[in-house]
């Protein structure tokens, strides 16, 4: 397949939780239906050591991505699985102070104009809730999305060659195998 030239579109939304260890262990993923966008910045840190009146050494420290998903409405399965966010025996969703988010590997593909582009985020923690806002209707009733915010972090536990990763994605060599059961399990490398 041709690299693709250029990248547009957000689908496929996926979230998997993730239980930290010497094996990192993921949820089967689940699809979330709705994306609208997904903002990526980089989150890099870089000083230069001066010798010799010019910047001799740079150190760079890689810390992953600061991040904004907004979908059309965060699922219920999403508030419980990551906020705790869970409906009691009557079907009503409560939301109760004190409990911490769920880290958790976002999944989703990105358009391109020679092949879809599938990515994962392996260690995404929330650090905010998701917006609960809306306003009155008008002459036409306008969406009103939902949004929040995560970091995604390098991956601390595990197995050595999973220490360190924070994302991946398909290119243009990656094998149709790997590509069609990309949303099936989080795709780790195993060697």
């Amino acid at each position: 397949m041709a690299e693709n030239k250029v990248r547009f579109g957000l689908s496929k939304v996926h979230y998997a939780i993730l239980t930290e260890g010497s094996s990192n262990a993921w949820t089967t993923p689940v699809a979330v239906p709705g994306a609208v966008s997904l903002d990526i910045s980089a989150n890099v840190a870089s000083e230069d050591f001066y010798a010799d009146n010019v910047a001799y050494f740079r150190t760079f420290a890689n810390n992953g991505y600061t991040c904004t998903l907004e979908m059309a409405k965060i699922s219920e399965a999403m508030l419980a699985d990551i906020w705790g966010i869970t409906a009691d025996a009557t079907g009503v969703i409560r939301e109760k102070s004190g409990v911490e988010p769920k880290p958790f590997a976002l999944l989703f593909q990105i358009n391109g104009d020679a092949d879809q582009e599938l990515n994962v985020l392996y260690r995404c923690l929330p650090s905010s809730k998701p917006n609960a806002g809306s306003q009155t209707t008008e002459d036409t009733a306008t969406p009103q999305t939902q949004s929040f915010d995560f970091s995604a972090l390098p991956l601390v536990t595990g197995a050595d060659i999973q220490k360190g990763l924070i994302k991946a994605r398909t290119g243009s060599t990656t094998s149709t195998s790997v590509k069609s059961s990309w949303f099936s399990a989080v795709n780790v490398p195993t060697a």
